[in-house]
């Protein structure tokens, strides 16, 4: 299949190809099937972004596509943010509660719209009651809107009298954090809604104090005051852009599992139907579903079988109709054999077609021969009139081949009814077929038939209750066999009218309502080649006339399965449709909430299976490293605000390079596996341990974040310490500009080292609420405790400027820092859930490949058990309609018949033998242990063709390297006695095949001959209908095989002088038999051959004896 040029763009750099190409193609050996392949390329409209972290899918459609599917996954957390700005406003609330004066209205007032807003939305996104469109376009810009509304009504109603450069700096960058990681924007819209954000608050804040303050003005102070801000403002844009891109990387690889998981859905219903139709093209469905199930057993439940498995069910009161062709000779004499095999499959898949529409079960075609059966495997209370009317089908059919062809061709046709045994035997090349003295019957009602007529006999005309008219018969004037059993036979008559009821109600007539009728073959004058119209003039194409048929599979049970395959096919050209499909695929996945039920439990939402908790706990995240790195961006962003803040505190320095070269060593190790051709073998396989050791990940992550929380409280002790305090409550003047004069920057540090942690990744939601825990504990209990003069003395500064009522900063600030981290633990139990979900989709998409993977064994198992290995890798994988077929011709094959000519006599359907069953399972047995020889080395290049009752056919050299018995040297260069190995290989097999049955006789008190014939000679081996295949092999030298084994006699393999002539070269004995007449071919010289003189001697230089191979001197 084409692969689609809009799916490989040439900008995908090598390392997100690497990353996101999806590539799933149905053979993992030869690579056969669908393979689509979907890159990133670093381009797109995110040109504030550096080159390599520019995300965007190629085409454009597909990037429009992932983009809604993100907006979607991106919908439960807008309710985050919702929750977030609820906090604001509870915490605004209580702020203004602990203090209540008569200012504190306005801004509590405030406080309460929004929070009712808040909620307002949250229930309205929650159950989706606002439009799509609304809640996609405008929905994200107006939370924004109303959270920077909140933001400034607290500032503007609570620290009007009294503004300080550092006033809700906290909320802004908590927001702006939030902004990032919530919003179902793209990147540059958030950026830029962020940046106008801070830029107004930065402003606002700028001109309030100056004006405020025209007099006492520091310009100094306060130009300090708005670079710490901005500072603070770009820390949380940065880490907020670097975990939008891990968030956008990790969803654009959901997004393409999601897509692979359709790939692997598709290529699963793909392989079940091909499986389904080669079964049921050559099995029908009861038998197909036992012996799958047998095969999945395991193989010591094999072993315990006393005998070998054999698949045979009796049915009764069925019709069983067997159709020649006449004259078949005469057609293969005026056209080439490929034409010849083009005719018959195009004839034959037209047979198939009627015998779907009149309930027939096709069971075998035998050269120009073919015999089907109605009323199997379900009972049909008009299989007479079904099967008649598919003989007056057959016969109208070939009509049209002999007016086209100018042949003398026509069908003889014969219809019995009664009981058969349908089911396999052996074990090698399985085809359905049936026994019962009355499939011998319905056989010899078709020999003793006329050409152009349907010849049924009187128990088929007892089941008709005058549905044709017929006319006396006289079959046994014609057969010997019907006149020995005294069966009275009928011959059809045509009907001029549609039959009085019709079969099922539906009218159906024989001849064309116009006055011509569509030609059934065209010829081609061009190159002469013949081909069948795909419709009869009898029959047009409606899906309602199709009749339900056990061979076929219901094309309305399967209309869901096979539309959306040939839907994908379609899609591999068609974009649109593609992108639908997987679409709809997202939905279908986002509708199954995998969390919900009993898989996770309710508060530390592990899996309750201990094995998918340990297989997510060593799944490898490729973000870590990122995520470390944020750690090294918030040490580097707080190090400057306490720089802008405080330059000349020494701790600071310190406590930055310290820790940052602490974050580097971390970084660099949690970076090792992901790039280990950069790091050294040892480095690498640390950094894969702790990726893969639970209990080192969460301590590595615990260090990250102990060494940012630290350097904040060291550096808030220093501080401390520089500004003398001391025990007795008395402070001295803090230095001018120190950290004393703005001890919030500190806890607006605490709140960047808490953005660090939920950045984490493959860290438990409980590792990162204890690490919030200690920051929040430590930063709370600094401020309470070792800075409450600092406080006290910053908020008595700040009372000498306004008589407003403030809670104290100590108190407030510690409460920003708790309500920042229960929002933070919100979001973080939330990424835990979309993880865990994200897991649990690779799981899913991880057992589909392998369902995949596994249909595909068990296909390749039954398709080679049911044609030969080059044979049905030509149809594996591939979809092949009638007219696609396989042929090949070879020069030099072999070809033997084996029959058992007294197991006519051994067969009976008496009781005791639960009607004739028991004797099949001893001919099954002996089929068996044929097919087991097969199995030896020494009989590679045999293939077994197939069986026809009892008589068993294969063929040598019929393989890729024909004529080398394995070897892949060319013809030309091998000897005449390295050329015709495999024919002698073929009669070794011969002479195991008899002392195979002399043992089983040995064992069973029986006494089975074989009658063999073998020839040599060029055939012409292919494949009739691609829909129903049936692998066979015809052609002069397959018609005097069979003749050697017919004319034979029993104990004997007989042959032609030219086989005798190679064979004796290889040491085997003949018996000259004389010439015999043969049906013609007229007079033929034959021998018997009877082993070997010496040892087998093989090109290779080995030698296998047989037991054979020792005796019979005479």
């Amino acid at each position: 299949m084409p692969r689609n040029r809009a799916f490989s763009e040439p900008e995908c750099s090598a390392e997100y190809s690497a990353d996101y190409s999806v590539s799933l193609p149905s053979d993992p050996e030869h690579g056969v099937g669908r393979t689509h392949e979907v890159t990133v390329r670093s381009s797109g409209p995110c040109l504030c972004l550096p080159r390599f972290m520019r995300l965007t899918f190629a085409p454009e459609s597909l990037e429009n596509l992932y983009q809604t599917y993100f907006r979607r996954q991106r919908h439960e957390t807008l309710l985050v943010l919702v929750v977030f700005a609820a906090l604001f406003d509870c915490y605004v609330l209580v702020m203004c509660a602990v203090v209540y004066a008569a200012d504190k209205l306005a801004p509590a007032l405030a406080a309460a719209a929004g929070l009712v807003a808040h909620v307002l939305l949250f229930v309205l996104c929650k159950y989706r009651l606002l439009p799509e469109r609304v809640a996609r376009r405008f929905l994200p810009y107006v939370l924004w809107v109303l959270i920077l509304a909140q933001i400034f009504c607290y500032l503007g109603l609570n620290f009007a009298r009294s503004p300080e450069a550092s006033d809700t700096v906290g909320w802004q960058a908590f927001f702006v954090f939030s902004f990032f990681i919530t919003l179902p924007l793209r990147l540059a819209p958030i950026v830029l809604i962020t940046a106008v954000s801070c830029g107004i608050h930065t402003l606002v804040l700028g001109v309030t104090v100056a004006q405020q303050r025209q007099d006492a003005l520091d310009e100094s102070a306060l130009l300090r005051q708005i670079l710490s801000n901005v500072a603070i403002y770009l820390c949380a844009i940065t880490v907020g852009t670097m975990s939008y891109y891990m968030a956008d990387r990790k969803h654009r690889k959901a997004f393409l599992e999601a897509r692979q998981s359709l790939e692997v859905k598709l290529n699963l219903e793909e392989q079940s139907q091909q499986q389904e139709r080669l079964m049921l093209s050559i099995l029908p469905k009861h038998v197909a579903d036992e012996m799958l199930k047998d095969m999945k057993k395991d193989p010591s439940q094999k072993e315990m079988q006393q005998f070998n498995t054999m698949y045979m069910y009796r049915h009764e009161n069925v019709s069983i109709l067997f159709a020649d062709i006449v004259g078949f000779t005469q057609l293969s004499s005026s056209c080439s054999a490929q034409e010849l095999v083009k005719l018959l499959n195009e004839l034959f898949a037209r047979f198939d077609k009627l015998a779907a529409k009149y309930h027939q079960l096709r069971i075998k075609i035998l050269g120009d021969c073919y015999y089907c059966i109605c009323g199997l495997p379900e009972y049909r209370e008009d299989h007479a009139v079904c099967s008649i009317m598919m003989g007056l089908a057959m016969v109208e059919a070939i009509s049209y081949v002999r007016e086209k062809t100018k042949t003398a061709v026509d069908m003889r046709v014969g219809v019995h009814s009664g009981t058969v045994l349908g089911g396999v035997l052996g074990q090698k090349r399985w085809q359905y077929d049936v026994w019962s003295t009355d499939v011998t019957v319905a056989n010899k009602m078709e020999a003793g038939g006329i050409p152009g007529r349907v010849h049924i006999s009187q128990s088929t005309m007892d089941c008709l209750k005058g549905e044709f008219e017929v006319e006396p018969g006289e079959g046994g004037s014609r057969c010997e066999y019907l006149k020995e059993k005294g069966i009275v036979t009928y011959l059809v008559v045509v009907p001029k009218q549609p039959l009085r009821n019709g079969i099922n109600g539906v009218k159906l007539s024989l001849t064309s309502s116009h006055g011509g009728s569509p030609p059934l073959v065209n010829t081609k004058e061009r190159n002469g080649s013949l081909s069948l119209a795909c419709a009869s003039p009898e029959e047009p194409e409606e899906p309602d006339a199709r009749a339900v048929n056990p061979s076929f599979p219901n094309p309305r049970r399967r209309l869901r399965l096979r539309d959306l395959a040939e839907r994908v096919i379609d899609a591999s050209q068609n974009e649109q449709e593609l992108n639908k499909l997987l679409n709809e695929a997202l939905l279908e996945r986002e509708s199954i909430q995998a969390l919900k039920g009993k898989s996770t439990f309710r508060l530390s939402m592990r899996f309750i299976d201990p094995e998918m908790e340990t297989r997510y706990s060593v799944e490898k995240e490729k973000q870590s490293g990122a995520a470390f790195s944020c750690s090294c961006v918030v040490l580097f962003f707080t190090a400057l605000v306490e720089v802008f803040i405080d330059p000349w505190l020494v701790a600071n320095y310190v406590t930055f390079v310290v820790g940052e070269i602490l974050l580097l060593i971390l970084t660099l190790c949690s970076l090792a596996a992901i790039f280990p051709r950069v790091f050294p073998k040892k480095l690498v396989a640390f950094s894969t341990w702790i990726d893969r050791t639970r209990w080192a990940r969460n301590t590595w992550a615990m260090a990250a974040i102990i060494i940012v929380t630290m350097a904040d409280i060291v550096d808030m002790l220093s501080c401390r310490q520089d500004h003398g305090g001391t025990g007795n409550g008395t402070m001295g003047p803090p230095r001018p500009g120190g950290c004393g004069e703005q001890p919030k920057y500190y806890s607006y540090i605490a709140l960047l080292a808490l953005v660090a942690t939920i950045m984490l990744v493959q860290v438990s939601h409980m590792v990162k609420l204890t690490l919030m825990v200690l920051i929040t504990g430590a930063t709370g209990a600094v401020n309470i405790y070792a800075w409450e003069h600092i406080f006290d003395q910053y908020d008595r500064h700040r009372g000498q400027q306004s008589m407003s009522s403030l809670v104290p900063s100590k108190y407030s600030m510690t409460a920003m820092i708790f309500v920042v981290m229960l929002s933070f633990y919100y979001f973080s139990r939330h990424v835990e859930k979309l993880a865990r979900t994200l897991f649990l989709w690779k799981i899913d998409v991880h057992d589909q490949k392998e369902r995949v993977y596994e249909m595909r064994r068990w296909n390749e198992a039954l398709v080679t058990n049911m044609l030969p290995e080059h044979v049905a890798r030509h149809f594996l994988g591939s979809k092949k309609r009638d007219e696609e077929l396989y042929s090949q011709s070879y020069d030099e094959i072999g070809v033997m018949f084996a029959s058992l000519p007294n197991f006519a006599d051994f067969y009976t359907e008496e009781s005791i033998n639960n009607g004739g069953i028991e004797c099949l399972r001893f001919l099954n047995e002996i089929i068996s242990d044929f097919d087991a020889l097969l199995d030896e080395p020494q009989f590679r290049c045999i293939t077994k063709i197939k069986t026809i009752g009892s008589t068993y056919m294969a063929a040598s050299g019929v393989t890729p390297d024909a004529n080398a018995n394995g070897y892949s040297a060319k013809k030309e260069t091998l000897s005449d006695k390295e050329r015709w190995q495999h024919l002698a290989d073929l009669a070794d097999f011969a002479l195991a095949m008899k002392v195979t049955l002399m043992n089983i006789n040995y064992q069973s008190f029986n006494n089975f001959m074989l009658r063999i014939g073998m020839n040599k000679g060029a055939v012409l081996a292919g494949v009739i209908g691609a829909r129903k295949p049936h692998y066979d092999i015809w052609g002069n030298t397959v018609n005097v095989a069979s003749r050697m084994e017919s004319t034979g006699v029993m104990g004997n393999i007989q042959v032609v002088e030219e086989t005798h002539l190679i064979l004796k070269e290889y040491g085997f004995r003949f018996v000259r038999r004389g010439a015999i007449y043969v049906k013609g071919k007229g007079e033929l010289l034959t021998f018997f051959l009877k082993g070997r003189e010496k040892q087998g001697s093989f090109v290779n230089g080995s030698s296998v004896t047989l037991p054979h191979q020792v005796v019979d001197s005479s």
